[in-house]
């Protein structure tokens, strides 16, 4: 296969850049068709030789459109050391790190029962209704402690309150 591919190496050379329109490209491809020859090692015999080279080829240049296609543009690398420079912005560390702290205080200021009640809604998105099961008291009691425990928060963080509630909200609060 090796020597087929060296005595019509211009030739498989000149259809690659037919092909794919960049003689670079081509000739990229043939280097690592040669490489996949040695891998390969002895194939047998194979009837048309010429174009088993030149579908190994072909293969080989898919796999190398596709592992590009996986590539980030610049643009979108552009993109992520921008979202990254944000999110380890020390002055935001440390006021969210602040801000956990200050949350923790004004929840460990509420009742155990409606701190847990906060939490569950909040944190584990369970749904009012489980919740209600849970404490044996009324879907629209769970409302009611966790808009208590909202506006708790809210004030201890000088925050605005934003009325709504998690998944399984019996009813949409009104502002």
């Amino acid at each position: 296969m090796r020597r087929i591919l060296e005595s019509g190496y211009q030739n498989f050379l000149a259809r690659l850049r037919r092909r794919f329109g960049s003689n670079t490209f081509a000739m990229e491809v043939l280097h690592e068709t040669w490489l996949r020859i040695d891998r390969i090692g002895d194939v047998g015999l194979v009837e048309r030789p010429r174009a088993y080279l030149f579908r190994m080829a072909l293969n080989v240049a898919a796999d190398r459109k596709q592992a590009e296609n996986r590539k980030l543009t610049d643009a979108e690398i552009a993109a992520l050391r921008h979202m990254v420079d944000d999110v380890l912005d020390p002055e935001r560390i440390a006021e969210a790190r602040a801000d956990m702290a200050s949350l923790e205080d004004a929840l460990n200021e509420l009742t155990p029962r409606r701190k847990e009640i906060f939490l569950l809604a909040r944190v584990r998105e369970m749904k009012h209704d489980d919740i209600a099961h849970r404490f044996g008291i009324s879907p629209r009691m769970v409302e009611k402690e966790l808009l208590f425990a909202l506006q708790h928060c809210s004030q201890r963080l000088n925050r605005k309150v934003i009325r709504r509630f998690g998944p399984g909200a019996r009813k949409p609060s009104k502002d």
